[in-house]
C-alpha cells in the first residue's frame, strides 16, 4: 500500500483554483506573499529577499499575541515556475529546523502545490506536526487559496483543509448521511437532529441544532452531490416552521452561506477534505465585513467539528 510520505516527512498536497504562473508569483513577490504567508492572525515584513541559489530571505512573522519570529530561509534550488527547494526556521543564531521541498505542477488550469518537509527523524517530524497543529500552521495554505481568489476573481471565501485516514467512499459518506453527520458536524457542545433529509442533487434538510441555553434551526439545500468527489450546498437559519431568520448570535452574519465540500484520495486510506465557504446571493457591506472578520472563529468551529470526524471514522 503506497505511503503518503514518509516517517521524517510532513507532505502537505493542495490544489488551487489558479495557474501555476499566479500561485508562482504568490509565493515569490515579497508583496503578496506578505498576503498570506502564515497561520491565521499573523502578519509578515519581509526584510530581504533574493531569489536565487544561495540566497535570503530574511523576514520576521509577527504572532496576534506580539511576539515576533525572526526567520532566515536559504534557497537551494529554484526553478521558475516548477520547484523551490529551501531551508526553513533558521535564524542569526540557530539552524534550520528542515529543509522544504515545494513543486508546482499545472492540472487542467490549475495548480497543484505539492510540498515535503523533510527533517532529521521520524521523532521530529511528529513533534513539528504537533507544533504545526497547535499553531494552526496549515491554514497558511488555506490563506494562500482566499488570497488568490480574491486577486483573480474578486471572491471572498473561507477555506479549510483536512486529511483523514479513512478511504474516500467512508469519508463521502461521513457527510451526506444523516446519522453520521449529527455525530460530528455540530459545534463542540451542542448536539445536531434532523427534522427532515433528502440529501441528493435538488433536495433539501431541516435541523436543530441545542445545548442547555440555546437551541436554533437551520435548513439546507444540496445544489450539487456527485460522488465521491462533490458536495456543494446552501444553508440558512431558520425557526421550527422553516421562515427564514438570522444567527441569534450574530445579527448581521450573512443570510444565506454556500458550503463546498472536495474529496481527493490522496492515498486508497488518506482522504483530503477541502472546504469553502462563502456568502450566497446579496450582502449588505456589514455583512460581508462581518464574514471576512469571523475567519479565525470558523477556523476554530470547523477544526472542533473536524477533530470530532476523525474520532468518529476510527470509532
Amino acid at each position: 500500500m503506497p505511503e503518503f510520505s514518509a516517517p521524517n516527512e510532513i507532505r502537505i498536497v493542495r490544489l488551487y483554483d489558479a495557474p501555476v504562473q499566479a500561485v508562482w508569483d504568490a509565493w515569490t513577490d515579497p508583496a503578496q506573499v506578505a498576503q498570506w504567508w502564515g497561520p491565521r492572525g499573523f502578519t509578515l515584513t519581509t526584510h530581504s529577499k533574493e531569489l536565487r541559489v544561495g540566497g535570503n530571505w530574511r523576514y520576521t512573522m509577527h504572532g496576534p499575541d506580539g511576539t515576533d519570529y525572526p526567520n532566515t530561509t536559504v534557497y537551494h534550488v529554484v526553478e521558475p515556475l516548477r520547484k523551490l527547494v529551501y531551508d526553513h526556521g533558521a535564524t542569526d543564531d540557530t539552524p534550520p529546523l528542515f529543509r522544504v521541498t515545494v513543486l508546482f505542477d499545472e492540472v487542467e488550469g490549475k495548480t497543484r502545490m505539492d510540498m515535503t518537509m523533510g527533517l532529521a527523524d521520524a521523532e521530529a517530524a511528529a513533534q513539528t506536526r504537533q507544533f504545526i497543529k497547535h499553531a494552526n500552521g496549515d491554514s497558511t495554505w488555506d490563506r494562500l487559496a482566499e488570497y488568490l481568489g480574491k486577486r483573480l476573481a474578486d471572491e471572498d471565501k473561507f477555506v479549510i483543509n483536512r486529511s483523514f485516514e479513512a478511504p474516500l467512499e467512508t469519508v463521502f459518506d461521513m457527510w451526506t448521511r444523516p446519522e453520521h453527520l449529527a455525530r460530528w458536524l455540530p459545534p463542540t457542545g451542542m448536539e445536531m437532529r434532523f427534522l427532515r433529509t433528502d440529501i441528493r442533487t435538488g433536495g433539501a434538510s431541516l435541523y436543530c441544532m441545542s445545548n442547555a441555553a440555546i437551541t436554533m434551526y437551520g435548513r439546507a439545500h444540496y445544489e450539487q452531490i456527485r460522488r465521491p468527489e462533490l458536495l456543494v450546498y446552501t444553508q440558512q437559519f431558520c425557526d421550527e416552521n422553516e421562515n427564514v431568520s438570522r444567527h441569534p448570535m450574530a445579527p448581521v452574519w450573512p443570510e444565506t452561506m454556500r458550503t463546498t465540500v472536495q474529496f481527493a484520495a490522496e492515498t486508497p486510506q488518506r482522504t483530503r477534505v477541502t472546504v469553502t465557504w462563502e456568502v450566497a446571493g446579496k450582502a449588505t457591506a456589514a455583512e460581508l465585513a462581518a464574514f471576512l472578520e469571523h475567519r479565525a472563529s470558523m477556523t476554530q468551529g470547523w477544526s472542533g467539528s473536524f477533530d470530532k470526524l476523525d474520532a468518529a471514522l476510527g470509532a
